[in-house]
């Protein structure tokens, strides 16, 4: 079985967390497990620790996004851009994953799925979030 890329691992991260944030929008029941197995196919720890961390630290990540997020809160953000800047800042934070790591992972997968706006404004508030650390 192919080894995925730390970055591959991300993409799936943040599908598995847009879909649980577009359950709990609808107030739909859902089985965390089963969407990580769903969306990932294989057992993967990184994977599980991040999507697992970002729940359970999403009040403290978004209170950090929106306080740098000028005049703006992370739920304005769309579901993906959201899964985006929670992975960052979850890796920045929490993580053991190089700060630089964590702010550029979060930036590529800005500039795939996010528009130019959007992918600075998550740069502006990773960049923050690192400088006051």
């Amino acid at each position: 079985m192919e080894q995925l890329s730390r970055s591959e691992l991300r993409k799936q991260i943040m599908t598995i967390l847009y879909q649980i944030n577009i359950y709990e929008n609808n107030k739909m029941q859902y089985n965390i497990d089963e969407i990580i197995k769903d969306v990932a196919k294989i057992d993967n720890e990184f994977v599980k620790e991040t999507v697992y961390g970002v729940i359970t630290y999403k009040n403290e990540i978004d209170e950090l996004a929106n306080k740098y997020l000028n005049k703006w809160t992370i739920n304005r953000l769309g579901n993906t851009d959201q899964a985006i800047l929670r992975i960052g800042i979850y890796e920045l934070i929490y993580a053991n994953t190089p700060d630089i790591v964590a702010i550029n992972e979060a930036i590529e997968l800005a500039k795939i799925y996010s528009d130019d706006d959007v992918r600075k404004m998550i740069n502006g508030v990773l960049d923050k979030i690192l400088h006051n650390k």
